[in-house]
């Protein structure tokens, strides 16, 4: 094998021939070494430059400040001060009823919830939607955190914090200090909520 190896790399010639024909050339173990090496390299990179994005601005941790002094109305009609959550790890949810990644993460919300509650964890729904169609989805479907409506202002209020393309899902996670830890455009997974239950 070895020697067939050399005779490859001595006779360029027949290498291309052979690749012409779509045979593979071995490669040395050099080589391999070389390839995984890249691999894990790059999805190192990727990986942290995933993480890296999550991470805020300094002009998005201001406007992190100024979300806890905003109050929202509930969809039952009441005002739900963001003042009253703060003091405790918090993830904030941008969704709609017309958006089927919001939608299906939903259910993995709640139970995050439900499981966390007692641990001083806060999840909050904001609706960027029409208070008729909230309503209606969620006497379908109830989930047991907090519901605010904020409409159309929602994507603006989504952008100052991170959200640059204004899409949806989209999902803020504040520590118990206030300041923002982490952001995620796009559908939650359980992966995300375990890695943020360590940061909270």
């Amino acid at each position: 094998m070895n020697q067939r190896m050399t005779e490859e790399a001595q006779d360029p010639a027949q290498a291309e021939m052979k690749a012409a024909a779509g045979e593979v050339p071995l490669l040395s173990r050099r080589q391999w070494a070389l390839l995984a090496g890249v691999g894990v390299a790059s999805a190192a990179a990727g990986g942290g430059w995933a993480w890296w994005r999550g991470r805020p601005t300094a002009a998005e941790q201001d406007a992190g400040s100024a979300f806890w002094d905003r109050s929202f109305e509930t969809p039952v009609g009441e005002t739900l001060s963001m003042q009253s959550l703060r003091g405790n790890p918090l993830l904030v949810n941008f969704w709609a009823t017309w958006c089927p990644p919001c939608i299906a993460e939903l259910p993995l919300l709640d139970g995050f919830y439900r499981e966390n509650a007692s641990k001083n964890w806060k999840v909050l729904g904001i609706a960027v939607d029409q208070l008729a169609s909230v309503k209606g989805f969620l006497e379908r479907s109830p989930v047991t955190f907090p519901v605010a409506m904020a409409g159309q202002g929602g994507i603006e209020l989504a952008r100052s914090l991170g959200n640059l393309h204004g899409g949806l899902p989209f999902s803020v996670l504040f520590g118990a200090d206030g300041r923002i830890l982490h952001r995620k455009m796009g559908q939650v997974t359980d992966g995300d909520l375990r890695a943020w239950l360590r940061l909270g």
